[in-house]
């Protein structure tokens, strides 16, 4: 029997809810800003299905997971169906301007890790590590809106 963790993290993000939804649903794109994250590649059979790699410096998961609920703008939410056991959301809330982004995340702690590892140190180095990776998204998401307001404006003056 595993123990599992859950961890709920939020971060506001000075950019529009279809701004932060188009980034993030591009599920491949999510090692950009997931430090964990080594690669995530999308069914080309199946489009819910994905395959991730998670690479924590010297441990190796992976997982296939299934989208449970899409509706855009609003909640992604996932199960693993194999692999490393995992389930969660990301939920996104519009603030008229900028929008509340927050990932929760449940996880099965894998047995050679529940060993080794106090299961409290565990929790805090992944809510630090899932912290970061908003904080890290915040900043890709605020650069890829200028991006795309500089493009548009070289545009208009051409």
């Amino acid at each position: 029997m595993s123990n599992w963790l859950e961890h709920s993290v939020e971060v506001e993000v000075d950019a529009p809810i279809d701004h932060v939804w188009n980034l993030w649903s591009d599920l491949e794109q999510m090692p950009r800003w997931m430090k964990w994250i080594d690669s995530v590649k999308i069914s080309e059979d199946d489009p819910e299905l994905s395959r991730w790699k998670l690479d924590t410096g010297g441990l190796e998961f992976s997982w296939q997971s299934r989208l449970q609920k899409v509706i855009p703008q609003q909640i992604i939410q996932w199960e693993s169906i194999d692999g490393l056991p995992n389930r969660g959301a990301i939920r996104f809330y519009d603030r008229k301007g900028s929008s509340i982004v927050r990932l929760t995340v449940a996880y099965a702690i894998p047995g050679i890790l529940g060993k080794i590892m106090d299961n409290l140190f565990l929790g805090r180095v992944v809510e630090s590590t899932i912290r970061a990776d908003l904080e890290r998204f915040r900043t890709y998401a605020l650069e890829a809106r200028e991006q795309g307001a500089g493009s548009r404006e070289q545009e208009t003056t051409k």
